[in-house]
């Protein structure tokens, strides 16, 4: 998958917005190898704009393509298989199972292609090693939001969507989040695009765009 092609797009609840940003009502095009950060204050779209991507939203106006193909033309197994293989979400909301465990939850997809001790890696390096084996319900929510992080990214992906996932970090550990993040993308020579409600300032090498 080479691009993500947005073509006066708006979502339907933002119908009665002039846009005037660099997405919605926009011919825009995000190219695999590359990265993004679209900021913009609440209730603009961001979570709405990672939902089209991932084809779980579809009312919106205009057209969306991956490549040459239609999003409105894929079917929901088809949409499935993609978001199996080639989008890897981090959601804002998280989605974490609060009764299972840290390494229960970034387990249990079965197309992850990382093995434990690349898993244990990524917490140590995050600072969660210890709280890997804890249910999620008893972590806090920074420790939860690096719990997802991981999750995102032991999953096969040609793009990586990352819906604000330093909203709950510190600075430190929001910097230690990013590089991994930046590393991993470039292994895989995957895209990467970001939500952010305010600063961008992890975001150094990426492309900021506004809705």
């Amino acid at each position: 998958m080479q691009l993500i092609h947005f073509f006066n797009i708006i979502p339907e609840p933002l119908s009665d917005s002039p846009g005037g940003g660099r997405i919605w009502r926009q011919n825009r095009v995000f190219f695999t190898g590359k990265n993004y950060v679209v900021q913009a204050g609440s209730g603009r779209g961001k979570t709405t704009l990672v939902n089209i991507i991932g084809g779980t939203r579809n009312d919106y106006r205009g057209d969306a393509f991956f490549d040459e193909t239609n999003l409105r033309e894929i079917a929901p197994d088809d949409f499935a298989e993609i978001r199996a293989m080639k989008i890897s979400i981090m959601h804002q909301d998280l989605r974490l199972f609060s009764e299972l465990t840290a390494r229960q939850n970034i387990e249990m997809n079965p197309q992850n292609d990382k093995d434990a001790l690349f898993i244990e890696k990524l917490a140590d390096r995050l600072g969660i090693l210890p709280q890997l084996d804890k249910p999620c319900g008893r972590m806090s929510l920074g420790q939860q939001q690096r719990v997802a992080l991981i999750r995102a990214l032991v999953r096969p992906f040609e793009w990586l969507l990352l819906d604000e996932p330093f909203s709950h970090l510190d600075a430190i550990n929001a910097k230690i989040a990013m590089e991994i993040i930046a590393e991993i993308a470039k292994e895989r020579e995957a895209g990467i695009i970001a939500t952010s409600l305010g600063s961008t300032n992890m975001f150094n090498d990426f492309e900021m765009l506004e809705l």
